[in-house]
């Protein structure tokens, strides 16, 4: 049995890793820790009037950060790529106090100002050296003879220092003694017994979800996977079967996303697509296979969950792709709207462990979409498979007898095990003729 504290702990780490975003979250928190700099210099000089625009922003950003923001488009844009375009609106028009829809209110005006920017040659982006942290974004910001700076670090919202402001550090689950012993069977715990009340915000997120989902399917957005497995061609080699639609409308809000559309997606553990991977394989099986409400509401809430747990030893940056964990909890979550019981949802994280270890990350771009479809499709195999007690055993791989273990077999290969490829990775990327 869950103990209260244990109850209230999991409900207040679901309030702060679901939350909406706009745009990728990488270049986003760059643009949030911009935003705060240029906020707390135009503070700094005393500005009366419109807000100071630095004269010059010097970034120092680890590598997953650079990695992340390199290739996917900013929000707000006209289809516009990278970092530097998502620091000049931070700097221009941003908003901290929107956290990761930093740029939600910025116009035209702010864009065109942005683009002239960025001609002028203001900024300077480095990667960090000293700080190890793989999330970690420095901004120093300047005019006028003043100067502030901001830093955010192990979290994509976290500010750790910001001159002349207080910047408590946020509470880090690890701080928590509840949370230091999450097992999966507690998440299972937790999402099948909390009462509906106290859960049911999770429905945010189907909506949100299924906007961006919408959204994709309307327009042209990056490489319209989503698009093309819902025209003829698609239908015809896919049929109009349960496992097309959720791929088709997983990908269909990744397409939006990850191309820039102006629209707020629920986000998991700082990642939309994340947030997109733990959701809409739920929503379309539920109302596909005609689950009651309530049953939607716990298989999200074990869905993200799940991932939520996961990603508590991986870390919110790494070199293992987001989407093995986000489609374990959609698989979780699917297993369980199948009437699946605990016994088959541990075989159903067993099973996404030994097929997708080792996918990497290389940035987010257009194409995380095609990672997501193939997590995707791998959660519901997974699911098909543990409903019929049939799952990957302990002689094979990395899966161990105990699930959690499996899970941490997991972590430990995405978070050290692959650091090198991380580095390779990156070199890849940044040195392309």
């Amino acid at each position: 049995m869950l103990s209260d504290k244990e109850k209230q702990a999991m409900l207040e780490l679901l309030h702060e890793q679901v939350v909406p975003a706009i745009g990728c979250t990488e270049p986003m928190a760059v643009a949030l820790c911009v935003a705060r700099a240029t906020e707390l210099l135009s503070a700094k000089a005393d500005a009366a009037g419109p807000r100071i625009v630095p004269e010059r922003i010097e970034l120092h950003l680890s590598a997953n950060i650079l990695k992340n923001a390199m290739g996917v488009g900013i929000p707000g844009t006209g289809g516009m790529i990278g970092l530097p375009i998502a620091v000049a609106m931070g700097a221009i028009g941003g908003k901290s106090c929107l956290g990761l829809e930093v740029l939600r209110d910025c116009t035209d005006a702010v864009l065109a100002s942005a683009k002239q920017y960025i001609q002028e040659d203001h900024i300077s982006i480095n990667l960090e050296t000293e700080d190890t942290d793989k999330l970690y974004i420095h901004a120093r910001v300047s005019a006028q003879g003043f100067e502030a700076e901001a830093v955010i670090k192990g979290g994509h919202t976290h500010f750790v220092s910001a001159s002349d402001v207080s910047a408590e550090p946020a509470k880090e689950c690890c701080e928590c003694d509840e949370l230091k012993c999450l097992t999966l069977r507690k998440v299972y715990d937790f999402a099948t017994t909390m009462p509906l009340a106290d859960i049911d915000f999770i429905l945010e997120a189907k909506r949100l979800n299924e906007a961006a989902a919408d959204e994709g399917l309307r327009e042209n957005y990056g490489h319209q996977l989503g698009k093309t497995m819902c025209s003829p061609l698609g239908r015809g080699i896919m049929g109009d079967s349960i496992f097309a639609k959720v791929l088709s409308v997983t990908s269909c809000a990744c397409d939006a996303r990850m191309a820039g559309a102006m629209i707020p997606v629920m986000s998991n553990s700082g990642s939309g697509n994340q947030g997109i991977c733990a959701t809409m394989p739920v929503v379309v099986f539920a109302r596909e296979n005609h689950n009651t409400d309530e049953e939607l509401i716990r298989a999200l809430t074990l869905s993200h969950l799940t991932a939520i747990y996961i990603k508590q030893s991986l870390g919110c940056l790494s070199a293992l792709c987001g989407c093995v964990v986000a489609s374990t909890g959609s698989s979780v979550g699917i297993t369980y709207l199948m009437g699946g019981t605990y016994e088959q949802i541990v075989h159903s994280v067993k099973n996404m462990i030994a097929n997708l270890t080792g996918m990497i990350c290389d940035g987010a771009k257009p194409s995380c979409a095609l990672k997501l479809t193939t997590g995707v499709g791998t959660a519901v195999m997974s699911a098909m498979l543990a409903i019929q007690h049939k799952f990957v055993t302990s002689a094979e791989g990395i899966i161990d007898d105990d699930v959690d273990r499996s899970i941490h077999n997991l972590t430990s290969i995405g978070s050290r095990g692959m650091d090198e490829t991380d580095r390779f990775v990156l070199d890849i990327m940044t040195n392309k003729g």
